[in-house]
């Protein structure tokens, strides 16, 4: 799947996004596994996106966002919708930039991720059983105040920020010809997908889903964006609609990715565990679908230089000890 079938794709400026944000996120660690390289015979490497500001990826897309506004926008503040980690970001990004930022969650999210929302100085607005409820929420709180909705994932500025993840894994793992990415609404994927494929129409994007939080997925065999009944996971970053009004991400998605996975919540436990006891990381459900994909027996359709994008390593210790320790938690 080839840029030529998006003409547009010139709207998501991953270089411009690069500059901007240099001040706020950080060029995040790429490492080799020796242990999936034996595995896979072949050679693997994680970009720490767990090791970035905030603790996931996000930032890189909220700064872009939101150095963007106009002053006027700015001072009237901004408001998001977020399962944890882009509240986080824009939480945070926000403090930095002087604005007033709101960010609703679903009732279920994180304590550890709450918790940042509101280190940040943001008002965080828990509402629904849901992330789409949460997201009604937040789009009625944005017109009743007058702020600026700032969109998760369908937005270019958010798809170019994440994007530079791609921009350093050119730089940093020289030959990569498959990136293995988390995916949810899609930003993330579409992001890396643009910065790679345009140096090299040849690399591999494959995405993986969690089983329990497959809308995308669900939406492309659709045909069209659809709203998609989601099971609690562990991968709670993940969750949620992509927007029946897509502008973007679906048809990037589509039109960009190589392969998609999915993958079982045992699978992304175990994936969890690997990589605290292998690799001493701690990384949360959604940015270790890429390893468990790996484990779940999928590696041989990835290529010779792989890179997974661990997405995010906002989890509590008390839940990473308790699958540690085998015990059945309730996900998320």
């Amino acid at each position: 799947m080839t840029l030529q079938s998006n003409p547009s794709l010139s709207d998501y400026d991953v270089a411009a996004a690069q500059r901007a944000i240099t001040s706020i996120a950080i060029r995040t660690p790429v490492v080799r596994s020796v242990q999936l390289t034996k595995l896979l015979g072949r050679t693997v490497v994680f970009k720490l996106e767990s090791l970035q500001v905030t603790g996931s990826f996000k930032v890189r897309g909220a700064a872009n966002r939101l150095l963007a506004l106009t002053e006027e926008e700015r001072a009237r503040g901004i408001v998001t919708c977020s399962s944890g980690n882009h509240g986080r970001a824009v939480s945070y990004v926000a403090e930095l930039l002087g604005i007033p930022a709101t960010v609703c969650v679903p009732e279920w999210v994180d304590p550890v991720k709450l918790a940042a929302i509101k280190l940040h100085g943001a008002e965080a607005v828990l509402h629904g059983a849901t992330y789409d409820e949460a997201e009604e929420r937040s789009l009625e709180i944005a017109r009743e105040r007058g702020l600026s909705y700032i969109h998760p994932f369908d937005d270019p500025h958010i798809i170019a920020g994440q994007g530079t993840i791609g921009l350093e894994l050119l730089e940093q793992f020289p030959g990569i010809d498959t990136v293995v990415v988390p995916l949810s609404g899609g930003g993330l994927i579409s992001g890396v997908a643009v910065a790679l494929k345009s140096h090299d129409a040849e690399i591999a994007v494959v995405a993986v889903s969690a089983l329990n939080a497959s809308v995308m997925v669900q939406s492309l065999n659709a045909g069209r964006p659809i709203t998609v009944r989601e099971d609690t996971t562990l991968a709670s970053a993940l969750s949620g609609g992509i927007d029946l009004n897509n502008k973007h991400t679906f048809r990037m998605v589509r039109d960009l990715v190589d392969e998609h996975i999915i993958v079982s919540e045992e699978d992304i436990r175990s994936a969890m565990v690997f990589a605290a006891e292998e690799h001493n990381l701690v990384v949360e459900g959604g940015g270790a679908v890429g390893i468990a994909a790996v484990l779940g027996g999928h590696g041989g359709q990835l290529g010779h230089n792989v890179a997974l994008v661990i997405s995010g390593g906002n989890v509590g210790l008390d839940t990473l000890s308790a699958l540690r320790c085998g015990h059945q938690i309730e996900a998320q």
